[in-house]
């Protein structure tokens, strides 16, 4: 069964077997605190506004830095109540906020990724003691029924067994 060759492989060859310290943790809460104080202009939107404002993208952002330029070039075509200004202020923003949201989103997917896979380590072996636990009530070994009566709780309402959906 290739699910229980991946869990009994993650049994046998654990990835991760480190926790933060407190002093790391602290570190890089305040590291977060200390960009959140040098964006004050950073804003939240509500789902409905994420709808309905359009996005740049590609195409659209080569458009809006071509109709600055022209606005900039041809000034005496500009309404005045159309700030240049402002749309090369949003503009840079966006192109600053860009490169950031890169490097945090490459941190970020290393902190997701590493978080499943400790969470999935965690797991599995659990899923594995619960049926080393099995076995050894099996055997008859004294207090293994109440270890297995304990943990199989986490299995009910998932069909007709309360075994887990794999085999560890």
């Amino acid at each position: 069964n290739f699910k229980t060759k991946v869990i009994m492989s993650n049994l046998t060859n654990n990835r991760l077997n480190i926790t933060a310290t407190a002093a790391q943790i602290t570190a890089v809460k305040t590291a977060i605190q200390t960009i959140s104080t040098n964006m004050p202009f950073l804003i939240g939107l509500t789902v409905e506004e994420r709808v309905a404002l359009p996005a740049i993208d590609v195409n659209n952002k080569a458009f809006t830095e071509d109709a600055i330029n022209a606005g900039a070039n041809n000034p005496t075509l500009v309404p005045n109540y159309v700030s240049v200004a402002s749309m090369q202020n949003d503009m840079t923003l966006y192109t600053q906020l860009d490169e950031l949201k890169g490097l945090i989103n490459q941190l970020l997917e290393k902190v997701e990724d590493t978080q499943l896979l400790a969470g999935s380590e965690a797991y599995t072996s659990g899923l594995a003691l619960y049926k080393i636990f099995g076995a050894a009530a099996d055997a008859g070994v004294a207090g293994a029924d109440a270890v297995v009566a304990q943990l199989k709780t986490r299995f009910a309402g998932q069909g007709g067994a309360a075994t887990p959906p794999t085999n560890p």
